[in-house]
């Protein structure tokens, strides 16, 4: 792929996003794996069993997308160089989930601007796995930084580092490994054993962007803000805080962006009607307020930005 390429398949991203209507890989990947996890159960049913099965399709399926992923490329690019060009511009864009982050960003906030606090929770249902029945405008404004930031890193950055390194297909297997963590890499009865492997693989593909995307996160804000003391908070909470999160790599992002907006990111949050307990991220800093969103959004939109012209960089200048 090159930095052209790259900037081109970051522009379809932008403009068309994730329309329902379109076949879309990530979509596809979550079939195949509840497909597996349904049926998997009914030959392995002991823990060790279960591990082995879910290791071979924390290896299997990434495996399986990047091959597919050059084979469409190859197939494609035989017909014709600007056939092959076309296919792996599209599928690189379908790596890519900033405008869909947008979207669903926009639509939580629109709803807390509007005092509409039920429909807040219904939008931002879409895009956290937490109970969101009964949070309160606050708890629903914290969830949406949350994953702006923790998806600025999976949902975009990420996605770029891996474009620049081995291009579309190799952006697919990431993608593969980011699907599989969130559906089947939970740390609960179900899938503790049959989600290890995706979980620990998730791991390691996401450490390097996780750590890029906090960086990124804490200059974004110095640039649109234009104040230093907000990079040199960004960066103290990220040192501090950055790893209390359960996650070795979701924490980062998200410590950066509570010392960048000077919020306290963390807490409670209940999943399946059970409460979990995390730590705080910028302890001390005051509570979220609904207008933090929209700077949250406009700090992950630069975040993008830059990340596009870095990744783009580099394979121009490689």
């Amino acid at each position: 792929m090159t930095g052209s390429e790259l900037l081109l398949a970051a522009g379809v991203d932008t403009v068309i996003g994730d329309p329902r209507w379109l076949p879309h890989p990530v979509r596809v990947m979550g079939r195949s794996i509840a497909w597996c996890d349904e049926h998997v159960r009914k030959i392995c049913r002991g823990p060790g069993g279960l591990r082995a099965a879910g290791f071979c399709l924390a290896v299997g399926l990434p495996v399986c997308m990047y091959a597919i992923g050059l084979a469409m490329i190859e197939v494609a690019g035989s017909l014709s160089d600007w056939f092959g060009t076309a296919v792996s511009i599209l599928l690189a864009s379908t790596t890519l989930a900033g405008r869909d982050l947008w979207d669903h960003a926009q639509a939580v906030r629109t709803q807390l601007q509007q005092g509409h606090l039920h429909g807040a929770r219904l939008a931002v249902a879409m895009i956290v796995g937490r109970d969101t029945e009964q949070l309160s405008e606050s708890d629903v404004t914290r969830a949406t930084i949350e994953t702006i930031a923790e998806s600025a890193s999976d949902g975009i950055i990420a996605p770029l580092f891996y474009l620049a390194v081995g291009g579309a297909p190799l952006a697919l297997a990431y993608k593969a490994i980011n699907t599989l963590d969130s559906m089947v890499g939970h740390q609960d009865a179900r899938y503790i054993d049959f989600g290890w492997a995706s979980a620990r693989l998730d791991d390691v593909a996401n450490w390097i962007p996780a750590r890029l995307t906090a960086l990124l996160l804490i200059l974004s804000a110095g640039l649109l803000t234009g104040k230093v003391d907000r990079m040199r908070q960004g960066w103290r909470v990220l040192l501090c805080d950055g790893g209390k999160h359960p996650s070795p790599n979701s924490g980062r992002p998200e410590a950066a962006m509570a010392g960048v907006l000077g919020v306290r990111l963390g807490g409670r949050n209940d999943y399946d009607g059970v409460p979990h307990e995390r730590p705080f991220m910028g302890e001390g800093l005051r509570a979220v307020a609904v207008e933090d969103a929209a700077i949250a959004m406009r700090i992950m939109a630069l975040t993008s930005l830059l990340g596009v012209l870095i990744a783009a960089g580099c394979l121009w200048f490689a």
